[in-house]
């Protein structure tokens, strides 16, 4: 497989010794408009890395915020083919920055996972998160993505023992991505003392970067989890951001998009702070 935009991001963040600011943001949300300017000021305001949430009715593992904002975007019309048309107009000005969707297999099966994926790479799409497929159901997906150029991402816990881990990062590129908290999306602030031990552990079985997410909300945390992981997932918070920039119709102000791009900034110099101590 040869190198993604995802591989080259990281091994420039590796050669600048920092770790990346990966953000997550639902696609669509509030609306399809103000969705993709927020994803076109992500980059200028420091993330790394964007990760674009697909819609979905029932999104098991997100908590409240992620829900309402996947219930927002679906209310505004959004599709797969709007949010690969999001993909496409987001790299008609930015071809560097990497893309990773993320969500569930539900959205792609109904699609048709051949044409998926034909549409997402002709998109710009680099990566994907698909968080109820496990290792177990490579065929229905991850393999074909593998075989058209895509990294297949895959989710590590805290209840991801050494046992289970190689099944884990089997067919797994691009980064691994732990889950710092057991429980739903935005449930609990990591502990970061965990959190570096469970990376060290990580590392034991890969060379793949390891990015943690899951209840980091400020650039203080930020920057505590950059000190010992390769990059650092914030999307509640920046869901949040949006939430409550809304005017009571639920429609955006003239305040949404600044109020994504002024967190991401802060979360970037926390970041771009932290004292790197590779695990």
């Amino acid at each position: 497989m040869t190198a993604t935009r995802i591989d080259r991001r990281f091994a420039a963040l590796k050669d600048e010794g920092r770790a990346a600011l990966v953000t997550f943001i639902v696609a669509g949300d509030p609306d399809y408009e103000n969705s993709l300017a927020i994803v076109k000021a992500l980059p200028q305001a420091g993330a790394d890395l964007i990760e674009l949430g697909m819609p979905f009715t029932d999104p098991m593992a997100d908590g409240p915020a992620i829900q309402a904002a996947g219930l927002r975007a679906l209310r505004s019309g959004q599709t797969m083919k709007r949010t690969l048309a999001l993909v496409r107009e987001f790299r008609g000005g930015d071809d560097a920055t990497p893309i990773v969707l993320m969500g569930y297999y539900n959205p792609i099966y109904v699609y048709g996972v051949e044409q998926f994926l034909i549409d997402a790479k002709s998109a710009g799409v680099d990566g994907l998160i698909v968080v109820d497929l496990p290792p177990e159901e490579d065929t229905e997906l991850c393999l074909p993505a593998l075989e058209a150029g895509f990294n297949f991402i895959r989710l590590a816990t805290p209840t991801t023992d050494d046992k289970r881990l190689p099944a884990v990062l089997t067919n797994t590129s691009g980064f691994v991505y732990y889950v710092s908290v057991t429980g739903i999306t935005g449930s609990a602030a990591p502990d970061t003392g965990k959190v570096a031990a469970a990376v060290k552990r990580i590392k034991r079985h890969t060379r793949l970067p390891v990015c943690v997410g899951f209840g980091v909300r400020t650039a203080e945390q930020a920057r505590a989890i950059a000190e010992g992981a390769d990059g650092v997932v914030v999307g509640s918070a920046l869901v949040d951001a949006v939430r409550t920039q809304l005017a009571a119709n639920g429609q955006a102000t003239s305040e949404t998009v600044a109020a994504v791009a002024d967190l991401v900034r802060s979360l970037a110099e926390g970041v771009r702070s932290a004292r790197r101590v590779p695990a």
